[in-house]
């Protein structure tokens, strides 16, 4: 290991590095870009898939209380005036006197942060709903809304889910998709942008029990940042007061990460009570509730909802991955991901370009690709090559020398120790499998 070095503009790095290696890019940038829209290269769409696999494994795969969907991103005007949004989903716009700037008022503390004047206009509510038009004929009745929000769509669909799994409270209903806010200021890269991905759940449960499960789902989110390689040092939680509550929230707490501009929301667990259900039942007349046949009965239940964002939770773990330290006197750049976050598990690298060797290295890449998300490099030399997988965070190197070919073994690197050890093919597959997990 080498002497870390202390990162003083941690958000540009990470974004260089994210460039220039293909994690993400702006979006249509060969026309000069679309403000607060990225494209997520090839490394970038392994990363966020990945975050989100390792979401679902942990909310869904792994639990017998939890089922998933995947509702439609279009939806009619009578879903977001039921859920509130049409009339509170809103945000305090302010326009600069002096530089013509908008800001969103509660995010910069009465000091424009472009020309530095403090003379702003009243502040306007500035709805963030995407609004569309369905089908070919313009009016009131082809008005159409895209998601700000995967929820809606689960409590819509709660009395389909209860009839077709026949589960019962306490379970949940998780959903993984794109969500779109029309936000006054996106920033910060890919953490605040108008079209994003989240992933969220609805744990559905009887009243009296709310508090209990609304405590497990707090304790239980902020472990899975913990268990995905994030330093505890580097997450809290901060719980609302009452006068910063939603509209429909009873209680709600944010798992908050130290970014480089300072604490913020990676992911808000909260207590919606009976009022998403409530509202949707009173707007549609369809009954959405649940018949104990135990007690003989019925209840509306309340709602838990931890609700995160895929795109930001992958800024939070670039950024809390990459190092820079001093090897040999130069600098090594590093990404610690978590082997279950990286781009690439493995990177299998023949020592030469010789066609005996890039034989052998194409046949060990064969019998690992159907385990682990594998790189396959053959350009420049094998110390560049090392250094190239440890800046993309790819956990293990596989090196496929001229003695390979003698003793069908081969070196695996460790990314983090820099270790070397020397493995039979035979039984490189369970190696690997076992140092990742």
């Amino acid at each position: 290991m080498g002497e870390h070095v202390r990162d003083e503009d941690l958000l540009e790095k990470v974004t260089n590095l994210a460039k220039r290696r293909g994690f993400f890019f702006p979006s249509a940038e060969i026309y000069g870009g679309f403000r607060s829209a990225y494209d997520y290269g090839p490394l970038g769409v392994n990363v966020l898939r990945n975050v989100k696999n390792a979401w679902w494994r942990s909310m869904v795969q792994m639990r017998v209380d939890v089922v998933g969907l995947d509702a439609a991103i279009l939806g009619p005007p009578a879903i977001w005036a039921a859920s509130g949004h049409l009339e509170t989903f809103t945000d305090p716009l302010v326009d600069c006197r002096k530089c013509k700037e908008r800001w969103r008022e509660d995010k910069i503390d009465g000091v424009c942060p472009n020309c530095g004047s403090s003379e702003f206009t009243e502040a306007r509510a500035f709805n963030l709903m995407f609004k569309t038009q369905a089908g070919p004929v313009e009016g009131e009745g082809a008005t159409a809304y895209l998601r700000p929000e995967t929820a809606q769509g689960m409590f819509t669909n709660f009395a389909n889910v209860l009839a077709t799994t026949r589960r019962k409270p306490p379970f949940g209903i998780a959903q993984v998709g794109k969500s779109f806010r029309n936000e006054i200021t996106p920033q910060n890269s890919i953490f605040r942008t108008r079209e994003f991905e989240q992933m969220e759940m609805e744990f559905f449960v009887a009243p009296p029990e709310a508090d209990t499960w609304y405590r497990y789902w707090i304790e239980t989110r902020f472990a899975w940042y913990l268990a995905l390689g994030i330093a505890p040092e580097k997450l809290r939680l901060h719980e609302h007061e009452a006068k910063d509550l939603s509209h429909y929230s009873r209680g709600t707490t944010d798992v908050e990460f130290d970014f480089p501009w300072g604490w913020d929301e990676l992911e808000g667990i909260a207590n919606r009570g009976d009022y998403d259900l409530t509202q949707h039942a009173n707007a549609s007349g369809v009954r959405l509730e649940y018949f104990d046949q135990a007690t003989n009965e019925r209840y509306v239940p309340y709602v838990i909802e931890p609700a995160a964002g895929a795109t930001r939770a992958m800024m939070a773990f670039l950024l809390a991955a990459y190092e820079e330290e001093i090897v040999e006197g130069e600098t090594r750049i590093v990404l610690r991901l978590h082997p279950r976050l990286a781009p690439y598990q493995v990177a299998v690298l023949p020592l030469s370009k010789k066609p005996e060797l890039e034989a052998l290295s194409r046949e060990v890449l064969s019998l690992l690709q159907p385990h682990v998300m594998c790189d396959f490099d053959v350009t420049q030399s094998i110390g560049r090559r090392y250094r190239r997988q440890d800046e993309i965070g790819t956990p293990l190197c596989v090196t496929i020398d001229f003695d390979s070919l003698e003793d069908r073994s081969v070196t695996v690197r460790d990314r983090d120790s820099m270790a070397q050890t020397r493995v039979s093919i035979d039984d490189l597959a369970a190696t690997i499998l076992s140092r990742l997990d």
